[in-house]
């Protein structure tokens, strides 16, 4: 009887593992310069542009983007309970575009516009005695609305792209451990932002 000699040669895998860690870098440096920037063209009033076109309607632009958003996150949700993977796979990719877009026209928006105080009726970005009164106990549910969904804009951007990241390396077990944060986080963010509008829209 004829024996043959082990080896040490791995035996090959089915598939060959992606790597895992290519992009890592440039999403966490994108998930740090997006957020650093909008605060820049946000709170600095030098950095102003002329965009040479009327903004006036974009902040209803954005909550329509948002909603769509929304929807799309039920939609996403709901097709990958039901085992539609493409149609999944469809429904968060367009949520991506739509949200890049957002965020484009956003600053765009803010960076050639004032930013626009709860309660300042008379848009002169001083709050009287008056325009507090008026507002009331609202003002400060706005605030707590506004704070929450600003801090929340910057945290989701590396878990869409790293969630994205792991579907597109197909390593679905991880892709389906970090969406289950991605996506409540991520609607949220896309609700408060059509809330936000909605409390804001008048003082515009």
């Amino acid at each position: 009887m004829n024996e043959q000699e082990p080896t040490n040669r791995p035996i090959p895998a089915s598939q060959p593992a992606p790597a895992k860690n290519s992009l890592t870098l440039p999403i966490i440096i994108v998930s740090i310069a997006i957020p650093v920037a909008v605060a820049i063209i946000i709170l600095v009033p030098g950095a102003k542009i002329n965009p040479g076109f009327n903004t006036h309607s974009l902040p209803l632009f954005h909550a329509l983007l948002n909603s769509s958003t929304a929807i799309l996150l039920l939609a996403s949700l709901y097709f990958i309970r039901h085992g539609q993977i493409r149609a999944h796979r469809a429904a968060n990719l367009t949520a991506v575009v739509l949200s890049a877009v957002f965020l484009i026209s956003y600053v765009i928006y803010h960076a050639s516009n004032p930013s626009v105080r709860y309660g300042d009726l008379d848009h002169n970005g001083i709050l009287s005695d008056n325009e507090r009164a008026q507002a009331g106990a609202l003002r400060y549910v706005y605030y707590v609305i506004l704070s929450s969904h600003i801090i929340l804009s910057a945290v989701i951007i590396p878990f869409v792209l790293f969630t994205l990241q792991r579907a597109f390396q197909q390593r679905f077990d991880k892709h389906r451990k970090l969406a289950r944060i991605t996506w409540p986080l991520w609607f949220y963010v896309a609700v408060t932002g059509v809330v936000v509008y909605l409390m804001i829209s008048p003082y515009y």
